[in-house]
């Protein structure tokens, strides 16, 4: 077989699935399918799940265990989460659910070529950004800026994908925010390590209609391992390397986890509101972050949430409070940012030309360093 081959064996269930599976295979290109009488050592295995889908899930894992295959792809006409989920851990590299599309299997065996020649895919690997979203205390909007931030950092031109991570780590909200039911969330990744790589993840995410790909946090108390320092600091790694930015809806939570998050953060956005208990709150996380070395000063941006003019504190007096300029002033809109809660939508699909949609829209632009739109000047209008 020349240098260029790989062998492949077809182990398909359905005449009509062989057949057809089959015929994309030689189309492209590369591949030498073993007959069922041939006894060597496939570099590929593409295995039909019958109806007694743990009985061939247990069968493709000892093969997988036993080194008597090199890479597996997965097939079955049953295609929902729990035998997704046995694919992705048992280290299937692809799964097709029928019909078989011809696209997504030339797709999967351009990925296997690659692989197995040491190409480097032909996306090239990203360093993106990662903001976290992080509240001075309960109740600020935190997980309103960190949705609305990553909507609209989706819709720039020059921004190809966002992903969305959920740190609250008991009862995180960003699901309800979208109006999605993600079928996985990180307690997914912190039970298989090990096997997290961008196939992986990607299998993992729930895309929402603005094109954010979503990480949620666990939706009830089932016994899920929560996430370490070393397990976020190989996600964040990989993600960062998958997306233009990761916004991190990091909660109120101060654990070493959490404290790990900020410390690979690029930005830190501190939520605070005008409120003489939550701008002290503000001080003393700022002091503790840069005075412990979790966070460089210059990497805290201060963002004041639900502004409003007639309010008894003024700007000043909140950086007084908080001993440091503001960053960015959101105003309020209650009715605008509880219809959007209430239906699931961002701010953008809700109330697109509202002030409150256009300060996050202005807010995704001055935090792209590739768009240099807002001069200094245009900014101390519109944050003055």
């Amino acid at each position: 077989m020349p240098d260029n081959y790989y062998s492949i064996r077809l182990a398909l269930k359905h005449a009509s699935v062989s057949k057809k599976m089959l015929e994309i295979v030689e189309a492209a290109g590369g591949f030498e399918v073993l007959p069922a009488t041939d006894a060597r050592r496939p570099d590929l295995l593409i295995f039909e799940l019958g109806d007694n889908h743990q009985k061939d899930v247990n069968l493709v894992q000892s093969l997988l265990d036993g080194d008597d295959v090199g890479e597996v792809f997965l097939t079955s006409e049953v295609a929902d989460s729990a035998v997704l989920m046995q694919a992705i851990r048992i280290g299937a590299k692809e799964f097709f659910s029928h019909p078989i599309k011809p696209e997504e299997v030339q797709d999967a065996l351009l990925r296997f070529k690659e692989r197995r020649k040491g190409v480097v895919p032909k996306t090239p690997s990203k360093h993106g950004e990662i903001i976290t979203v992080f509240g001075s205390k309960g109740g600020v909007g935190t997980t309103t800026v960190a949705v609305n931030l990553a909507v609209s950092l989706s819709q720039k031109k020059n921004v190809q994908s966002v992903a969305l991570l959920d740190m609250n780590t008991l009862f995180g909200e960003i699901p309800l925010f979208l109006e999605i039911s993600p079928k996985f969330h990180w307690g997914e990744i912190t039970k298989n390590i090990e096997r997290l790589d961008d196939t992986f993840l990607r299998n993992i995410l729930t895309r929402h209609s603005t094109g954010v790909e979503v990480l949620s946090s666990p939706a009830h108390l089932n016994g899920h391992l929560k996430p370490t320092p070393e397990i976020m600091t190989r996600l964040l790694d990989l993600m960062q390397k998958m997306f233009d930015y990761v916004v991190i809806d990091g909660g109120q939570s101060t654990d070493e986890t959490s404290l790990k998050v900020l410390q690979v953060s690029n930005r830190l956005l501190l939520i605070t509101i005008l409120s003489l208990p939550c701008l002290a709150n503000t001080n003393k996380l700022l002091r503790s972050f840069s005075d412990l070395g979790y966070v460089a000063k210059d990497r805290i941006k201060i963002v004041l949430n639900r502004y409003m003019k007639k309010s008894e504190l003024s700007l000043a007096d909140a950086e007084s409070g908080v001993g440091q300029e503001l960053f960015w002033i959101i105003p309020n809109d209650f009715k605008s940012t509880m219809s959007a809660i209430n239906n699931g939508k961002s701010l953008l699909q809700i109330e697109s030309k509202a002030p409150i949609t256009k300060s996050f829209m202005e807010l995704a632009d001055y935090l792209d360093p590739a768009a240099e739109k807002l001069t200094k000047k245009r900014w101390r209008i519109f944050r003055r």
